[in-house]
C-alpha cells in the first residue's frame, strides 16, 4: 500500500516537474524569438491640406461658414445626377450605362473575389476536423521480431493470428492553429478593409464613367450646332458666290472674286463632312460606355443645354475625404497595409498547434465497434523561429515598406483630388469669362459681315472685305462653340471631382440591381482603423437575399475627422 502512494506521489512530482520545464522553456522561446524583431522606419508626414479652395475667385464656401447639408446645391457633391445635369435624355443614358457597362461589372466580380477572401481568412480562425477511414494488410516476417511476438499472442477469437493480417481504423481527427498573437485576425480584417476597398474603387469608377458619358454627349449638342454654323455659312457664302458671278457675267467684275469665293464653300463643305465623322465616332464612344452597339444617340439641342449656366459650390476641402471614393480606397488600403504588418510580426512569436483525435481501429472488422477498439489522442506542439530567420524578417521589412507606399499613395490622392477641384474650379471661371467675351465680339463680326455684304452686292466694296468677315465670324462663331463645349467639360469635371455623381437624384434613390453588393453586409461595433463612411448601398434588395454574410466592423462617422490631411502625422 505504502508502495503504490510513493508510485503515485512520484508520479505527480513528475508530472509537475515536466510541466514547469516546458512552461519555462515556452518563456524562453517567447523572449529569444520576439526580442529580435527589426526596428522599422516611419513615413514622412504630407502636406497639410488648406482650409478652403485656394487660388478660385468664388468656387469655396467661405471659411467658418457652415457645412451644406446634403441637398443644398451649397456643395455640388451632394447633388443627384439628375439634379445637377437637368437632362432627361443624358439621365437615361447614364442609368442604361451604369447597368450595362462592362468595366463596372468586372469591378463587381472583383467585389465578389474580396468578399471570397475574407471568408478564406476567417474560416482559419477555426479548427479543422477530418474524418478518415483506413484499411489494409501488413504480413510480417515469421524471423522478425514483430513477426516471432505475433506467434506467441493468443488471438481473441481463438487460434493464431492470420497471416497477413488486416487492420481498420476509422478516426475522427482535429488540428487548431491556435491565433495567439492575432494573426488570423488581423489578415481577417485586412480582408474585410480591402473589400470595402474595392467597393469604393468600384464607385470611384461610377463617377468616372458618370463624367465621360456626360461630357461625350454634351459634345454631341455641340458638334451638331457646328454643322449648322457651316450650313449657315455655306449659304452665305453661296450667294456671295452667285453675286459675283452675276458681276462678273455683267462686266463689273473679275474671276478672281469667284475662284475666292468657291474655294471657300468648298473648304467649309469638307470641313462639314469632317465634323459628320467626329459626330459618328463620339456618339460611338457613348454607345460604348453604355454597353450597346453603334447606334444614333438621341440628345438635346445645344440651346437647351443649361449645365453650364450653373452656379454651385465647393464647399470645404475636408469634404473631399468623404466624397472622393479613390480617397476612401486608399485610406481602406492604408488600414489593410498596417494589418499586414501585424500579420508578418506575429510570425517571430511561436506558433502553438494543437491536433486530437478519436476513433476505433481494429485488425477484424467484426471487432471495429467494440469497446476496446476505441481510440483517443491528443497532443500540443509549441514551434518558435530561433536561427536562419532572414525569410521571415525580408516579410516583415516588405510589408512595412509597402505599409508606407499606402501613405504616400493616400497622401498623393488626396494631393491629387484638391489640384484637380482647384484646376476645375479655375478652369470655369475662366472659360465664363472668356465665353462673355467671345459674345461680344461675334455680335460685332455679324455685323461686320451684314455691311461688306451690302456694300459688295451694290458695288461700293471689295470682294476680299466679304470673304474676310465671313471667314472671321464662321471662326469666331466655332471658337465661342468650343469655349462653351469647354466650359460644359470644366463643369462636368468639377462635379467629378468633387466627388459627385454617385447619387442618382437628391433622395439619394439608386438602382439596387446596380449597386447591389453580391454579399449582405451586417455592420457591428467593432474596431477597423482608419474608418471611413460606410458605403450606404451595399445591401441586397429584400426579394433576393445571399445566404452569404460577411460582417464589416466601421467606426463612427468619418464626418468627426473633418479637416484631416493626412493618416499619418
Amino acid at each position: 500500500m505504502r508502495s503504490s502512494e510513493s508510485n503515485c506521489c512520484g508520479t505527480s512530482r513528475r508530472l509537475v516537474r515536466n510541466t514547469a520545464t516546458c512552461v519555462l522553456a515556452s518563456l524562453l522561446a517567447i523572449a529569444a524569438s520576439g526580442c529580435r524583431i527589426p526596428q522599422l522606419c516611419c513615413p514622412k508626414p504630407g502636406p497639410v491640406m488648406p482650409d478652403e479652395f485656394v487660388g478660385t475667385a468664388g468656387g469655396s464656401v467661405p471659411p467658418g461658414a457652415d457645412r451644406p447639408e446634403p441637398g443644398t446645391p451649397a456643395n455640388a457633391a451632394y447633388l443627384g445626377i439628375e439634379e445637377f445635369f437637368g437632362d432627361p435624355e443624358l439621365f437615361a443614358l447614364i442609368v442604361d450605362g451604369l447597368d450595362n457597362n462592362q468595366e463596372l461589372r468586372i469591378r463587381n466580380q472583383e467585389i465578389r473575389i474580396a468578399a471570397n477572401e475574407i471568408m478564406a481568412r476567417r474560416s482559419v480562425l477555426f479548427p479543422i476536423v477530418g474524418v478518415g477511414l483506413l484499411s489494409g494488410f501488413d504480413k510480417s516476417s515469421r524471423y522478425t521480431p514483430l513477426g516471432a511476438a505475433e506467434e506467441q499472442l493468443p488471438y481473441p477469437g481463438g487460434g493464431a493470428f492470420p497471416d497477413p493480417l488486416t487492420n481498420t481504423r476509422m478516426t475522427a481527427d482535429l488540428t487548431w492553429h491556435i491565433d495567439v498573437w492575432r494573426e488570423f485576425r488581423n489578415a481577417r480584417d485586412a480582408a474585410r478593409q480591402r473589400y470595402v476597398e474595392a467597393i469604393e474603387s468600384r464607385n470611384y469608377l461610377i463617377t468616372q464613367i458618370v463624367a465621360e458619358t456626360a461630357e461625350n454627349y454634351f459634345r454631341l449638342p455641340a458638334l451638331d450646332r457646328r454643322l449648322e454654323l457651316l450650313d449657315q455659312t455655306i449659304a452665305i457664302q453661296q450667294r456671295s458666290l452667285e453675286a459675283a458671278i452675276a458681276l462678273r457675267d455683267a462686266g463689273q467684275g473679275t474671276e478672281l472674286p469667284v475662284q475666292r469665293f468657291l474655294a471657300e464653300v468648298r473648304k467649309n463643305e469638307s470641313e462639314r463632312a469632317i465634323v459628320a465623322q467626329q459626330i459618328v465616332e463620339v456618339e460611338n464612344r457613348v454607345n460604348f460606355l453604355v454597353g450597346r452597339y453603334p447606334q444614333r444617340v438621341a440628345r438635346t439641342s445645344w440651346e437647351s443645354i443649361e449645365v453650364d449656366a450653373r452656379m454651385f459650390g465647393a464647399g470645404f476641402p475636408a469634404d473631399l475625404l468623404l466624397q472622393r471614393r479613390d480617397i476612401r480606397a486608399a485610406e481602406r488600403e492604408l488600414a489593410a497595409a498596417g494589418l499586414d504588418v501585424s500579420v508578418a510580426r506575429a510570425h517571430f512569436y511561436p506558433r502553438v498547434d494543437l491536433t486530437a483525435g478519436i476513433g476505433y481501429e481494429a485488425f477484424d472488422s467484426r471487432f471495429l465497434f467494440d469497446p476496446g477498439s476505441f481510440i483517443a489522442g491528443a497532443a500540443g506542439q509549441l514551434v518558435a523561429p530561433l536561427i536562419n530567420r532572414k525569410a521571415i524578417e525580408a516579410e516583415y521589412l516588405n510589408a512595412n515598406a509597402r505599409q508606407l507606399q499606402a501613405v504616400y499613395e493616400y497622401q498623393r490622392t488626396i494631393l491629387q483630388a484638391y489640384t484637380e477641384v482647384v484646376n476645375s474650379l479655375r478652369q470655369v471661371e475662366n472659360y465664363r469669362t472668356s465665353l462673355a467675351i467671345k459674345q461680344e465680339q461675334v455680335r460685332a463680326l455679324e455685323s461686320s459681315v451684314e455691311v461688306a455684304t451690302n456694300l459688295f452686292q451694290n458695288v461700293e466694296g471689295e470682294y476680299l472685305d466679304v470673304l474676310f468677315s465671313q471667314r472671321d465670324l464662321l471662326e469666331a462663331r466655332i471658337v465661342q462653340l468650343e469655349t462653351r463645349q469647354e466650359l460644359i467639360s470644366a463643369v462636368v469635371q468639377t462635379y467629378r471631382a468633387l466627388g459627385g455623381g454617385l447619387l442618382l437624384n437628391e433622395s439619394g434613390m439608386q438602382l439596387p440591381e446596380l449597386f447591389r453588393s453580391d454579399v449582405l453586409i451586417r455592420t457591428r461595433e467593432e474596431t477597423v482603423l482608419p474608418a471611413p463612411v460606410a458605403p450606404p448601398v451595399e445591401a441586397l434588395p429584400a426579394e433576393e437575399p445571399d445566404p452569404t454574410e460577411i460582417e464589416i466592423g466601421f467606426a463612427p462617422d468619418a464626418s468627426s475627422r473633418r479637416g484631416q490631411t493626412s493618416a499619418v502625422r
